[in-house]
């Protein structure tokens, strides 16, 4: 893959998931929610122990995918006080949470049914 180049679905998430990886998110699952929604394939849920992490983690993956592959997000919405910061890249949408607010919502558990794979999986199959 040359620098610029644009990613999509795995490809993306992948690189997501490093550039979170990069910053020391916690707990990195990719939910595969192809077949499941029809907006997205995949969710890319992770957490920051404080929302200063989770601030640091957004710019991470921000400037990777900016810099690395010329990407940028649709939208970004929700903010590090909030405890939940969502970037839409239309293939996938990455939730940036502190950890009590990921326990309260549980997207996890409210897509239980999509195929999931924590980050130590996705460095192996990638």
């Amino acid at each position: 893959m040359t620098q610029g180049a644009a990613l999509q679905g795995e490809r993306l998430v992948g690189a997501i998931a490093g550039y979170a990886a990069d910053k020391k998110a916690i707990d990195v699952v990719e939910l595969d929610l192809r077949g499941v929604l029809g907006y997205t394939d995949y969710f890319l849920v992770c957490s920051g122990n404080t929302g200063r992490q989770a601030k640091a983690i957004h710019d991470g993956i921000l400037e990777g995918l900016k810099r690395e592959h010329d990407t940028l997000p649709r939208r970004v919405e929700g903010s590090a006080q909030a405890g939940w910061i969502l970037m839409d890249y239309l293939d996938v949408v990455v939730h940036i949470f502190t950890p009590d607010t990921r326990e309260f919502y549980r997207l996890e558990q409210l897509w239980g049914e999509a195929p999931a794979r924590t980050a130590g999986e996705l460095s192996k199959s990638g």
